[in-house]
């Protein structure tokens, strides 16, 4: 049995009353609110407070309500933890104890628990809901379906909906989506595509809870109420840049599952920071509480972003993170994932209102704080000789203070050598008695700061917005296409980009600092280095892999097992793609007793490598015969090319050994190598060159003050060694400088005082060899264990 309660009708979702919101407005009659995955965490944190307040705010109008838990369990099952979850609901602070027991009370007679499995199920469910409206003789205002489910079951449930549950009569149906809507673009693209074709577009609502945020919400009146103030500075000749930052300091623990797929650009930046960049940037509406305006001039934002590549982000990982993957996913110790816990990422609007300015994009988790927030930093073009405390010294910001950190509540907050801003509304007051907090370089008392007089909960206001049919804090299929279609690209291009990995919380220090540098953007510390008690000692469980750059190039360390594993992984990578494009892979090899574990590793794991496509070519050789243990030949043999199938003719040592003499220049060895190399690999461009670092800064064979050290016009040379067999054949710098990718293998304890002379140095080719080592038009990789980087 319905039990009937006067409700008042809901207020317009917008302030001032727009003729669309009152159109949009429910009529009397009966409302069945159904939440599909109505036990879960985010109804039971979340959306039964949300609709107990949505309740409890209707009061004496010609409207009743039916709630339901919907789910897969059976409701015998499920009946008693979807009361629990109601019992905790919670009145506001101006309710008596007596007012807020009897309204409880009565929210939980007005609801129940169906399975909803079947469509059977749904069908029963539409059954009971007609059935009770024409034993009450009520009529019918609507039914809100709120999805709180995985997005994989959207369509059949949106399905099983449009088949069975749709009401009759002229009441309304409104179906909510939680995010994730798709995986990219493609996947958005067909999920929108499905869903129409069970529900009309202004049947769905897709929720991003930061549109409910009070301050977001606040961001477009703001700029219409101060538009006399901001309309003169809100361009690039006075915004610096533009920060939207959600910090957040907890692990994803429980979550794997779900943000393993996803990461943080997925989960956050293309909705949540989105949402907001667009608000910030967005021409005005002449009619702020038109949703058909403002979706139009959100997708003119998106036209006019300049494209998101890999050089515009950095991504990280909390150290945690791997280990966490394989106890909840069940992978084994060997798996590394490459998703992102961190992002920052830098855009730009190619609009001449905001031409140059940057736009920063930044969350993470396993962070210092937890907080979100935009600001709006202007340029100062005043300096303070001695008065540098003086107000109009300070930072010119606007902060759109979203909630949490050291505030502690949502807050606008403009610096005061800036301007006074407007206040037009009752739900926002001034705050003048503050606590000694400091905000983003500035006191508080540095600042004008308004806040909402009452603060409300973001999914509590996005259900009255439902309620009232109103689709302006919502995620339209258009503005959700143009996200995606701004995101995809920089997602594809990160794929398959190791985050660099971070300890979490205050530990961090500036391994996630970022510097910009006009349209790209970096970590400020070209290096990564951790402790060993950071990492919790020296253990190869304890600290995978990390990303950097070392002498201007791309860095990777690890253990020296991760670390052969992931260059022998990024070799066959480079092999493979090289085998798409020309249908050959030219590999340089160094010899020498490092890179005999890379060896051990491609023979015995590396089955799908395309060595049938592959030429092998040394990069140094000592002046023996190919027989000796000494030759370098030898033991690329021996370790590698004997263990895998490979043609004999795509094999290339060096011709060391002619007329039965060694190295003797009359043979002009080194010009017979030149000479096959550039008849043999196109443009004499290696497609990989793997060298090693000697503790003398010499690589392949080239040696401090040597006569090859970068004289050579040639691609192959002869050299000195200091040490026995002095006599040499090398590649010149020549040879590897051309190369697509110069990988530098460097490992061991007794490395680390040369990595730490390499930091230091200008290029010296002279003196230390391997700073010589530039590739022209390729990349240059640094592959240096934790040995040889902590010492």
């Amino acid at each position: 049995m319905i039990v009937t309660v006067l409700l008042l009708l809901v207020a317009l979702c917008a302030r001032g009353g727009e003729a669309e919101e009152r159109a949009a407005a429910p009529g009397a009659g009966h409302v069945s609110v159904v939440v599909v995955g109505g036990t879960g965490d985010l109804a039971k944190k979340y959306l039964w407070q949300g609709f107990f307040e949505l309740y409890v705010q209707q009061v004496a109008s010609g409207n009743s309500f039916s709630f339901y838990g919907g789910g897969l369990s059976p409701a015998d099952v499920a009946t008693p933890l979807l009361f629990d979850i109601l019992k905790a609901v919670s009145c506001s602070k101006d309710a008596s104890e007596e007012r807020c027991a009897l309204l409880r009370a009565q929210f939980l007679r007005l609801a129940q628990y169906r399975q909803l499995k079947t469509l059977e199920h749904y069908q029963a469910l539409a059954e009971h809901i007609g059935r009770e409206l024409q034993q009450e003789g009520i009529a019918e205002a609507g039914r809100l379906f709120y999805l709180s489910l995985p997005a994989f079951a959207y369509v059949d449930v949106a399905d099983k909906i449009n088949k069975s549950c749709r009401p009759t009569g002229g009441a309304w149906l409104r179906v909510v989506l939680e995010k994730p809507f798709g995986h990219d673009f493609r996947s958005a693209e067909v999920l929108a595509t499905q869903l129409e074709d069970s529900l009309k577009d202004e049947e769905m609502y897709r929720i991003d809870h930061y549109l409910g945020k009070q301050v977001v919400a606040k961001i477009l009146p703001f700029r219409v109420e101060n538009k006399r103030f901001l309309d003169p500075i809100w361009n690039k000749h006075h915004i610096e840049r533009v920060e939207i930052v959600m910090k957040e300091t907890l692990d994803v623990k429980g979550r794997i599952s779900f943000y393993d797929q996803y990461g943080v650009i997925r989960d956050v930046l293309q909705n949540h920071l989105t949402e907001v960049m667009t608000l910030l940037t967005m021409r005005l509406p002449t009619n702020v509480s038109s949703s058909e305006e403002v979706l139009q001039k959100k997708l003119r934002v998106f036209s006019s972003m300049l494209p998101l590549g890999k050089n515009q982000a950095v991504v990280g990982q909390y150290q945690a993170y791997q280990s966490t993957v394989q106890q909840e996913m069940n992978r084994t110790k060997d798996h590394v994932s490459l998703t992102p816990t961190y992002a920052a990422v830098l855009a730009h609007i190619d609009e001449a209102q905001y031409e140059g300015v940057p736009i920063l994009m930044i969350s993470g988790k396993m962070l210092d704080e937890r907080v979100g927030y935009a600001r709006i930093l202007f340029k100062n073009d005043v300096f303070c000789l001695q008065s540098s405390d003086g107000v109009h010294c300070k930072p010119k910001q606007i902060v759109f203070y979203f909630g949490h950190g050291s505030l502690q509540y949502p807050a606008v907050l403009v610096s005061k050598n800036l301007f006074r801003p407007a206040l037009t509304s009752a739900e926002w007051k001034e705050v003048t008695e503050h606590a000694d907090v400091d905000i983003l370089g500035l006191h508080i008392s540095d600042y004008y700061v308004q806040t909402p007089t009452e603060q409300k909960e973001a999914y509590s206001e996005l259900i009255s917005h439902i309620f009232a049919g109103c689709k302006n804090n919502f995620v339209s299929a258009a503005n959700l296409l143009a996200s995606w279609g701004l995101w995809t690209p920089l997602l594809h291009s990160l794929a398959g980009t190791h985050p660099r990995v971070y300890p979490g919380g205050a530990d961090n220090r500036d391994l996630l600092d970022i510097r910009v540098s006009g349209k790209d953007v970096g970590y400020t510390s070209e290096v990564v280095i951790i402790s060993a008690d950071q990492m919790g000692g020296p253990s190869a469980n304890s600290f995978q892999v990390m990303q950097g750059n070392f002498r201007g190039g791309d860095m990777v360390s690890a253990w020296p097992e991760q670390l052969v594993e992931r260059l022998a992984a990024d070799m066959e990578a480079a092999a493979e793609a090289a085998v798409r494009e020309g249908g050959v892979f030219h590999l340089a090899l160094s010899g020498g007793s490092t890179p005999l574990a890379l060896f051990h590793r491609l023979a015995l794991h590396h089955f799908s490598f395309p060595w049938s496509h592959t030429h092998v070519w040394m990069a140094d050789e000592r002046c023996v015969p190919p027989t000796e243990a000494e030759s370098n030949f030898r033991g690329v043999h021996d370790h590698l090319l004997q263990h895998v199938r490979i043609p004999y003719f795509n094999i290339h040592p060096m011709p060391v050994q002619l007329n039965q003499r060694l190295c003797v220049e009359e043979d002009r060895g080194a010009a017979q190598y030149d000479k096959e190399i550039r008849g043999s690999v196109l443009g004499s461009s290696f497609h990989f060159v793997l060298l090693g670092v000697g503790y003398d800064g010499h690589t392949a064979s080239l040696f401090p003050g040597g006569r090859a050290d970068g004289a050579a016009e040639g691609l192959a040379a002869l050299t000195e060694s200091p040490v026995k067999p002095h006599r040499r054949m090398s590649l010149t710098f020549g040879a590897i400088n051309r190369a697509r990718a110069v990988a530098l293998l460097v490992m061991g304890k007794g490395k680390h005082e040369l990595i730490t002379q390499l930091s230091r140095v200008n290029d010296k080719p002279d003196k230390w060899p391997v700073t010589g080592v530039k590739p022209a038009d390729g990349r240059l990789l640094w592959y240096i264990d934790y040995d040889a980087l902590l010492g």
